[in-house]
């Protein structure tokens, strides 16, 4: 067996003591980026070399494989790798940029804990590397803007979210700004600037949105509250381009990308759920669902005019005469 394909094995082993129900097929083809028969043959070299390895079956009748007992005892002797220990801490820094300041406590928590756990130069050695990649990665001074907020207030936001307890805050934006308000918090929307989407008690019902930057002060009321059962992060991430959100503006949103253009913007996820065509004249064609034509806007400006607006309308006339051709590269 080559050291790549042992790598692989103990990879696929620690996913499989990992994971509650087990790895399936399909997301060891993901995971490995193989094809269905390749992954059936890992499959049989971890029951060959693990062999307390179960097998489960769902209701759709596909197949997982669960590693249990003495055998998913050897996989602590690993340690923690530098590539993971570095992970750890750019999600850390991110957290600090952000102001996220849970976030870190527990990020950094789970570091040392699996830091302690190992032999100690083990672990000097995995640190010291992981600085190194993190050097490489040029993250100790990220440039960029964001908008501040407030640490406490992040923090009392998250310990709402984890517990589904509504918040009680004030806040700068709206028709009564300074007013106490109660939400029932359901999920947070990160960009440039961060909203809480939440729904206010004594309103119309509806989910709304509101800039943690403008929230002065918030409380958490102790009892708790059930957040609506239908309510997807994820879904309703998707219905905007950034961060905001129009059901008026809702619809469908086509850019076409010169040739020149079509490399860099093939690179672009603009939106999680686009569908991308190649033209046979070397354009590229981009289509998804959003609402949030500023934002588009602001964000097509770095194009110049390499980029055309098929639809909607409303778009194209936002950005028509503000399409450059001087700019001297392409985001």
């Amino acid at each position: 067996m080559s050291f790549q394909k042992a790598s692989d094995l103990l990879r696929l082993a620690e996913m499989a003591s990992a994971r509650h129900f087990g790895i399936g097929l399909q997301e060891i083809t993901e995971e490995f980026g193989c094809d269905h028969r390749t992954a059936q043959r890992m499959t049989r070299a971890l029951e060959d070399c693990f062999p307390n390895v179960e097998t489960l079956t769902d209701e759709q009748r596909r197949k997982y494989w669960r590693l249990k007992g003495g055998d998913a005892q050897l996989l602590k002797v690993q340690g923690i790798r530098d590539s993971e220990l570095a992970a750890l801490e750019l999600a850390i820094r991110r957290a600090e940029r952000d102001g996220v300041q849970t976030e870190v406590a527990a990020l950094q928590s789970l570091r040392d804990r699996l830091l302690a756990t190992m032999p100690r130069p083990h672990a000097r050695r995995a640190e010291a590397d992981a600085e190194t990649v993190l050097e490489a990665y040029g993250f100790a001074s990220r440039p960029g803007p964001h908008v501040k907020a407030d640490p406490v207030v992040i923090a009392t936001v998250a310990e709402a979210l984890k517990g589904s307890h509504p918040l009680v805050i004030t806040y700068a934006g709206g028709s009564d700004p300074g007013r106490e308000r109660v939400l029932e918090p359901h999920g947070l929307l990160i960009g440039t600037r961060r909203y809480l989407v939440a729904r206010e008690r004594g309103g119309n019902g509806r989910l709304q949105h509101f800039r943690l930057d403008r929230i002065r002060s918030a409380r958490i009321e102790a009892q708790a509250f059930s957040r609506d059962p239908d309510f997807n992060l994820e879904d309703h991430a998707a219905r905007a381009f950034g961060s905001y959100h129009d059901d008026a503006e809702h619809g469908e949103v086509i850019w076409r990308f010169r040739p020149e253009a079509a490399p860099v913007a093939r690179e672009f996820q603009f939106h999680p759920r686009q569908e991308v065509t190649e033209e046979a004249d070397g354009a590229l064609t981009v289509r998804f669902h959003a609402s949030g034509q500023l934002e588009m806007a602001w964000h097509l400006y770095l194009w110049g005019d390499k980029v055309e607006v098929l639809a909607p309308d409303r778009l194209r006339d936002l950005v028509q005469g503000f399409q450059r051709g001087d700019f001297p590269a392409l985001p």
